[in-house]
């Protein structure tokens, strides 16, 4: 892994910081920005945590690439696009461009957040005890956040708990993938506790981390690991937040595009400005509303259009006329345009802003925890109707009759429409692959644990034999090349 210099992260984070320019230009020039003589008061601290969050909109990161690498390579989405064919065919190997720049782009997120965990606790000149403990907590989860993501890409990754100040610090062997999971659950655990459950008392602030952030993330982590009762207990705990309302009472046309709505728990935001704009919309939507023409990338599949098709379902019915075509809440038929731009594109971004977009990206959403609550309690005691409410909820919402236990009456079944409605739900969140990939390590984990479709049957399409190293992403040659402790993944 690179080592990522303070001295110039810190720099840039005095540009993104919350502080007003006055009090930037105001303070005494550095001949030498480190850690050390950086982090001097509350404003030291408030820029910092900033560029923590600023690390996220990265095209490498959320900006476009953890996007298509859980999209791409799934029954939801294909694509023309050169770009993006080794992600499509499954046939990614360690100089793939973007598990490379997601890894890169990850541990500077976690370089960030390591050194607000080192330096923030010994701040006391303009931060309260209060707020320095919400920023410490504000860190503790994006940290989680950033493992999260390497952990479902790549599988063990070198643990960094401290921020890398030195060449000889970037050498560091592989943790396993338990590991990373036990210093996730560690982080969630300790950002639960700092985080209030709001900034100000007045309303929920998407923007930023709060209990309800780590609780949502606490609920995905223990899915992924197959704790099903902690998984459940969290997201118990995010379904009872009235902070996002009573229920799943949006319309769900209206839930887009993402920016900061009631069901929201957690986005990365975008301004529109270039420097924090979104590029991904521009390379989803066709044009128009897209700046230019070419193919783009997370086209929905024809088995997705055509199954959705079946359904008298919201979330894939017409809404309406728009510029270039036909308009559904999840996809946009464009046919004015030339070649590229005719078919169907994803439609859950508006905006393009010629690679700017102001909408942002939605890292938790409770429609998502309702189906993670669901699932984690069908496969901890089988069908309930407690569980069964859960997934109804989403049903209804899109428009799709109440099921009964009746219709629902074994595990299998109940996982099986669980899994069908976080497809038709979340499409396009950058999701889908990853949820196959877990469905094929649970029935692995399980073989009573059987799932209408996984990673494997999707890899065997592609590649035409089952291959189960493709179930991660191989780690990034330059990685292997800078640190000489790492071992790639098997068949890589």
């Amino acid at each position: 892994m690179k080592t990522y210099i303070n001295q110039i992260l810190l720099a840039a984070l005095l540009i993104t910081g919350t502080v007003s320019c006055k009090k930037v230009l105001d303070k005494t020039p550095l001949t030498s920005i480190t850690d050390a003589n950086f982090f001097k008061n509350g404003d030291d601290a408030e820029s910092a945590i900033t560029g923590c969050y600023d690390a996220l909109q990265d095209d490498s990161y959320y900006g476009s690439v953890l996007n298509v690498m859980g999209e791409m390579p799934s029954d939801n989405a294909t694509s023309d696009n050169a770009d993006v064919f080794a992600l499509d065919k499954i046939q990614w190997t360690a100089t793939t461009s973007q598990p490379g720049r997601l890894y890169q782009q990850a541990f500077k997120a976690i370089n960030r957040a390591n050194s607000v965990l080192k330096y923030v606790p010994g701040i006391s000149t303009r931060l309260s005890p209060q707020r320095r403990d919400q920023i410490l907590g504000e860190a503790y989860f994006l940290r989680a956040l950033h493992y999260f993501n390497l952990v479902k890409c790549f599988g063990g990754v070198p643990l960094h708990l401290l921020p890398t100040e030195a060449e000889s610090q970037s050498a560091m062997a592989r943790s396993t993938a338990d590991q990373v999971y036990a210093q996730i659950e560690s982080d969630l655990g300790q950002a639960e506790n700092l985080l209030p459950l709001t900034y100000g008392g007045v309303s929920i602030d998407r923007t930023r981390a709060t209990k309800g952030s780590a609780n949502a993330l606490q609920a995905r982590v223990y899915l992924y690991e197959r704790k099903w009762s902690l998984s459940a207990i969290a997201a118990a705990k995010v379904i009872s937040n009235s902070n996002y309302g009573t229920g799943l009472t949006t319309p769900f046309p209206d839930l887009f595009p993402f920016k900061n709505k009631q069901e929201s728990i957690f986005e990365v935001q975008f301004s529109g400005a270039d420097d924090g704009g979104f590029t991904l919309p521009d390379l989803v939507l066709p044009s128009p509303p897209a700046s230019y023409s070419f193919p783009k990338y997370d086209i929905p599949t024809n088995e997705l259009i055509s199954y959705a098709d079946t359904l008298n379902d919201i979330r894939w019915k017409r809404i309406g006329p728009v510029e270039g075509g036909i308009s559904y809440a999840s996809v946009v038929y464009g046919g004015s345009g030339s070649g590229n731009d005719n078919g169907w594109f994803v439609y859950k971004w508006r905006s393009t802003n010629f690679f700017a977009s102001k909408d942002n990206y939605p890292v938790l959403t409770l429609d998502d925890i309702y189906l993670v609550y669901a699932e984690a309690s069908n496969e901890q005691s089988g069908p309930t109707s407690d569980a069964l409410g859960k997934l109804n909820a989403v049903r209804q919402r899109a428009g799709l009759p109440a099921m009964q236990l009746s219709d629902l009456p074994t595990k299998d079944a109940f996982r099986d429409e669980v899994d069908r409605q976080r497809r038709l739900e979340l499409a396009f969140q950058g999701d889908r692959w990853f949820d196959l990939v877990r469905y094929s390590n649970q029935t692995a984990a399980d073989p009573s644990a059987v799932h209408k479709i996984s990673a494997l049957d999707i890899i065997k399409q592609q590649r035409k034999t089952i291959n189960t190293n493709y179930l991660l992403y191989p780690l990034p040659l330059q990685e292997l090349n800078s640190n000489p402790l790492a071992k790639q993944n098997p068949g890589f």
